[in-house]
């Protein structure tokens, strides 16, 4: 079998042109970057405004394991089977970061025959919107600490900075950091930080801006610091916002590409989904909707992080309503859950299946809650017996979830049939009844308690004690009313990573919580989630390389 990166590569792709002629878009509303990839005007949003919308899928997954599950991979495979069965579908995906791809995890393109391309262009660099979002953020901390530096008029406390500075890549050196170092000249010494790009509140505010007004009021309401009498600092009293905004105008519009099948492809946006809420942007997917007859998107890592803050964040705040969620998993990644070492995952376990199944139980549970018809699909692996397939589907069946066999990685959109039509009989038959987990009116703590208690299973919340303070302050602030982006690792359903399965009797605890004004939630760090990951022993950057001819090799 070829490696990914071989099929991207020689994939025969349609100028993005004809892409957007399939979806009844002008040229006229491409701003081209290249051949084959393009932005999507603003003015082609307003024109869409009035077209009725098709139908929203979202694509979740069971906790992530060495197994490995596709998630991507199964996005872009039932997006060129819906294809194959006549049906206009477009793709709605995060862009990728440079750190997971030169660390561990690798690219975010799909995999296989379900790939969106091109690959390479996608996983590196793209259409340089995650560099403005890093500009955008470190202009602001610069104006932030020339404020002071130039005579401080707001009063800003030094000791109560809050913004940091990012870098789209894993650097575990920056996490904490001095500046300010030497003579006077040089600003004023304190205790700073990075955080990841993708972790960047400008990426989540990015992601949930309906249009340019939208874009500037957030970033006018993002907290930097506070003063000396405790009240909070913003970007626009720094008058930082119409620099900001400029830095961001190009960022702001969704890309529009093309999977190998030439299904296309809107690809915008990518906060991470354990330390931030996990999803392409509001504009991407409301864009997709009017554009086809069904949306297909996705959240990041498992169904506990990516799916609970797509319903309880981004739908929220942007009044989506999904019609279908599609479960994804593999029989390897269960009997993982289940205790069976990686190198053994080929050869049949009924028992080990078993007791690894319940983490997909606890997910069907979970996604019932918010009232959204669930499908299961298996990722099929060559060494998955029959009897082990059998044993999944009658257990998802008796939860009353539709079930469906995947094959896309092998056989593309030929391979996601079954699930595509799986799908559009979830569709046709049952109906949605889409509600968020908790009400705006809780308190920040029972928010953060429902969370724990339904969708991770927990006993309990406890708090630091600087958490705990956070918490008074923020709702004393005024931000009680606004959703919870929990930060947790994305292993085990728990805050310890290597609690597998359905872990019980355990409490969750928040180290550290701040408010994201701008983006309209409070995040809870949990456990010892880093905002600024550090890379492997052997990292994924060592094996890239490209040939006197431009090409690359080894990304994945």
């Amino acid at each position: 079998m070829k490696t990914d990166i071989q099929i991207a590569q020689e994939a025969v792709m349609q100028p993005i042109k004809e892409v957007a002629k399939s979806l009844d878009i002008k040229e006229d509303d491409l701003e081209l970057y290249g051949k084959y990839k393009a932005k999507l005007s603003d003015e082609l949003m307003m024109e869409l405004e009035k077209k009725e919308d098709g139908k929203l899928v979202l694509v979740t997954a069971i906790n992530p394991t060495p197994a490995g599950e596709g998630k991507t991979t199964t996005s872009v495979g039932l997006g060129q089977a819906f294809a194959k069965l006549g049906k206009k579908a477009v793709i709605a995906l995060r862009e990728p970061s440079l750190g997971p791809c030169f660390g561990i995890k690798g690219g975010a393109a799909g995999g296989g025959y379900a790939q969106v391309v091109p690959m390479e262009d996608l996983n590196l660099h793209f259409t340089g919107d995650f560099h403005a979002i890093t500009s955008a953020n470190n202009l602001l901390a610069a104006l932030l600490d020339n404020h002071i530096q130039q005579g401080n008029a707001l009063q800003i406390d030094t000791r109560q900075i809050v913004w940091k500075r990012c870098l789209d890549m894993n650097d575990r050196v920056l996490r904490n950091i001095v500046v300010g170092l030497g003579s006077k000249a040089d600003g004023v010494t304190r205790q700073d930080g990075f955080v990841i790009t993708v972790a960047s509140e400008i990426m989540a505010i990015l992601c949930l801006a309906d249009d340019m007004e939208d874009l500037k009021k957030r970033l006018g309401q993002i907290i930097v610091a506070y003063n000396y009498e405790g009240q909070p600092v913003t970007a626009k009293d720094l008058n930082a916002v119409g620099a900001m905004a400029a830095l961001l105008k190009d960022a702001l519009k969704p890309n529009l590409i093309q999977t190998l099948e030439h299904t296309p492809a809107i690809v915008h946006g990518g906060p991470f989904a354990n330390i931030a809420h996990g999803c392409n942007s509001v504009r991407a997917t409301k864009m997709a909707l009017k554009l086809a007859d069904i949306c297909v998107t996705e959240a990041g890592f498992g169904a506990d992080l990516g799916a609970e803050k797509f319903f309880d964040i981004k739908c929220r705040k942007a009044n989506l309503k999904p019609d279908a969620v599609v479960l994804v998993a593999t029989v390897r990644a269960l009997k993982y859950n289940g205790g069976i070492p990686k190198d053994q995952l080929g050869t049949e376990d009924l028992e080990a299946l078993s007791k690894g199944i319940v983490n997909l139980e606890k997910h069907i549970e979970n996604l019932k809650k918010y009232g959204v018809p669930v499908v299961v699909t298996l990722n099929r692996f060559v060494t998955d017996t029959e009897a082990e397939l059998g044993f999944v589907k009658q257990f998802c069946e008796e939860r009353g979830c539709d079930f469906a066999l995947s094959e896309v990685w092998e056989k593309g959109g030929e391979g996601g049939v079954e699930l595509a039509q799986a799908v559009l009989n979830t569709l046709e038959k049952k109906e949605s009844n889409f509600k968020v987990l908790y009400e705006d009116d809780l308190s920040l703590k029972e928010k953060i308690l429902t969370i724990a208690k339904e969708i991770y299973g927990a006993d309990d919340v406890t708090y630091s004690p600087a958490a705990a303070k956070a918490l008074e302050r923020i709702e004393s602030l005024g931000f009680g009313n606004l959703p919870i982006c929990m930060a947790k690792n994305q292993y085990s359903l728990s805050d310890d990573a290597k609690k597998l399965g359905r872990p019980t009797n355990f409490k969750i605890n928040i180290r550290e919580v701040y408010v994201s004004a701008g983006a309209g939630f409070v995040v809870a760090i949990t456990g010892a989630i880093m905002t600024m990951p550090g890379l492997p022993k052997k990292p994924a950057a060592n094996n890239i390389d490209v040939d006197d001819n431009g090409v690359i090799t080894g990304l994945f």
